[in-house]
Formats: structure tokens, C-alpha cells, sequence
């Protein structure tokens, strides 16, 4: 890996930074709030947001935000690139959803893949967060399989992936890069 990609806000990367860049100055380190600049602004755009319609509230709101990321990945050099956020289930399996529709995965897979993020997490945020209710921790985890495909619906009324990405402002150019670093 040579890419790393933090999808986190100004504030979350202040107060858990990043140690790549020290620890690691020999790997490209990159932070791109995907979701508006500050966690208050997000929370006034998508407050009325269920989960299941969360990726589509994503993708109707933060569109700069998704073209910049989108663009970086795009630009990054043809080698492998990790993108994360704070869990890696939310703003990280939005961006993975939305390659894995370009790259022509079923809507069965993209589903699946956002759906197991819960699954994978769940044991460990309930040791690390042993003095919080069990109940809260796992709707906090919750990825339903319901979110992915109200996101590919939302994708597909935009006339499909490719056509919402051109929308949002990525070029031919870039999304043929995008699509060309998952088939290879």
C-alpha cells in the first residue's frame, strides 16, 4: 500500500490523529472530510436521515465532497490505496459501494459487502465500549442491506452510476481511471 485516504472530519482527526504521517512519511497521507467540513454541518443535513436512506441523504447533500474524493482516488498512483473513516462502515462502505457499482458488481454483493461491516464489527465495539447499552451499540453497527440498495435505486434514477458521477462533476477521464483500477 502507498495510499492512504482519511475520510474523517477536521475534529474526529484531531482528537484520534493519524499516525501514518509520522510513523510512516514514505506512504502518500491524504484527509478528505467527505462528509460536509464539520461534524455539526453534517448533523443539520442529514438529522432527519434513517439508515436505510443514509447513503442516498450521502449522495444528494455532499456531492463537492464525493467528486473530491472520488477525483483523489482517481488521480492517485495505479497502486493499492486504503481509504478509511473512524468505524469503516458508513463513509468508508458508501465510497466501496459506490466502486463496487462502477466496477459492475451485482446488487446482491454491494449489499452483502455494506451489510457484513456490522457483523465484522460488532464484538469488538462491545468490549470497547463495555459501560454503553448493548441495544445503542448495535443500532450504532447496523448496516442494512436495505441502505446499499435504496443507494443503488437513488443511483439508479440518476441514470446509473456512471451518469450520477458525471453529474457530481468527475470527467470521463477520471471515471474510466476509477473503473480501470478495480478491473485490473
Amino acid at each position: 500500500m502507498r495510499t492512504i485516504l482519511d475520510l474523517r472530519w477536521p475534529e474526529e482527526a484531531a482528537r484520534h490523529p493519524s499516525p501514518v504521517p509520522a510513523r510512516l512519511p514514505q506512504l502518500r497521507y491524504a484527509r478528505i472530510s467527505l462528509l460536509t467540513h464539520t461534524e455539526d454541518e453534517w448533523r443539520l443535513r442529514s438529522r432527519d436521515a434513517a439508515k436505510e436512506l443514509w447513503k442516498c441523504a450521502v449522495l444528494e447533500h455532499v456531492r463537492a465532497e464525493l467528486r473530491h474524493v472520488l477525483g483523489f482516488i482517481a488521480a492517485a498512483p495505479p497502486e493499492p490505496l486504503m481509504f478509511h473513516c473512524v468505524a469503516g462502515k458508513d463513509r468508508t462502505g458508501l465510497i466501496a459501494a459506490l466502486l463496487l457499482a462502477l466496477a459492475d458488481a451485482t446488487p446482491e454483493a454491494i449489499a452483502r459487502d455494506y451489510s457484513v461491516s456490522g457483523e465484522n464489527l460488532r464484538e469488538g465495539y462491545l468490549r470497547r465500549y463495555a459501560d454503553t447499552g448493548r441495544e445503542r451499540i448495535l443500532e450504532a453497527l447496523r448496516c442494512p442491506e436495505e441502505g446499499a440498495y435504496n443507494m443503488l435505486a437513488f443511483l439508479e434514477r440518476a441514470g446509473g452510476v456512471r451518469a450520477y458521477l458525471a453529474q457530481i462533476g468527475l470527467t470521463p477521464y477520471e471515471i474510466a481511471r476509477l473503473r480501470e483500477r478495480l478491473r485490473d
